[in-house]
């Protein structure tokens, strides 16, 4: 099911961010964002799906997209 959040924060060094949705955050990284992409800016809203992190076992963002 896809979700619409706000980019809450985002690292461009570390390449990764959090995205707020239902006022919880969900963590973000680059390689979920479309080919090309180098960085999310702070407020923007996108649309993605959630799924689970196969290192922490925790929800993720994918298929991360501009809405």
């Amino acid at each position: 099911m896809t979700k619409i959040g706000e980019v809450k924060n985002w690292n461009d060094e570390r390449g990764f961010g959090f995205l707020r949705v239902d006022g919880h955050d969900v963590f973000c990284h680059i390689s979920s964002l479309p080919r090309g992409t180098t960085r999310l800016e702070v407020g923007a809203h996108v649309a993605f799906d959630i799924g689970i992190n196969e290192r922490s076992g925790r929800p993720m963002a994918t298929n991360v997209r501009l809405a």
